[in-house]
């Protein structure tokens, strides 16, 4: 309300919560579509340029998602989606930009769970540049909960992706077997253990 003309703020907030429930059901396209509208009745609002960014990159327009999510930081002050920014930039196949959002976000902090994310984000973009030891070192060895959130889960996947790589089949064997009990429907399941008996 504090950004937004009083002329346009009922229509902004209908349009914002149409392209907020198309992204929950998965209508990304109509998403953004609707964060659209909602961008031109109230350009300054942090959670428009959020639910719009989010929605592009889901449909893997990158250069919007990354204009969206970078003007949501600035509105908004949170470091929230910069994993999201750098997996973008990876997309991009920018791999220098890749190095310093990381830096920028190893400076600007976040909480334990974006935290987990960006290190995922970034060990991979270290095993696409074939640097298994520093990916290695930003994933870090698999803690085993009981009851693990996502993020932990792709912070295992990370892992079991570079032990096979570097030839220790057990270990990944061991970290693929840890997450299927977990999640059976586990995105990358089948290529990790492609990966693994090629190891």
């Amino acid at each position: 309300m504090r950004v937004t003309p009083a002329s346009r703020q009922n229509a902004a907030l209908a349009a914002l919560s149409a392209a907020a429930e198309a992204f929950t059901e998965g209508q990304y396209h109509t998403a953004v579509r609707k964060a659209e509208h909602a961008k031109d009745l109230a350009s300054r609002d942090a959670t428009i340029r959020e639910i719009l960014g989010l929605s592009a990159y889901r449909i893997g327009d990158w250069q919007k998602a990354l204009r969206e999510l970078r003007t949501y930081r600035r509105l908004s002050g949170e470091t929230t989606h910069m994993p999201v920014e750098m997996d973008i930039l990876r997309a991009l196949e920018r791999p220098q930009d890749v190095d310093a959002a990381w830096h920028e976000f190893r400076n600007l902090g976040g909480g334990p769970a974006v935290k987990k994310e960006a290190r995922v984000v970034y060990a991979s973009h270290l095993i696409d540049q074939g640097d298994l030891d520093q990916a290695a070192n930003v994933a870090g060895s698999p803690k085993k909960v009981a009851d693990p959130w996502p993020e932990d889960l792709r912070l295992w996947y990370v892992a079991a992706r570079l032990a096979a790589l570097r030839g220790d089949k057990s270990r990944a064997r061991s970290i693929a077997d840890d997450i299927v009990l977990v999640d059976p429907s586990f995105p990358g399941l089948d290529e990790l253990d492609r990966l693994i008996e090629a190891g």
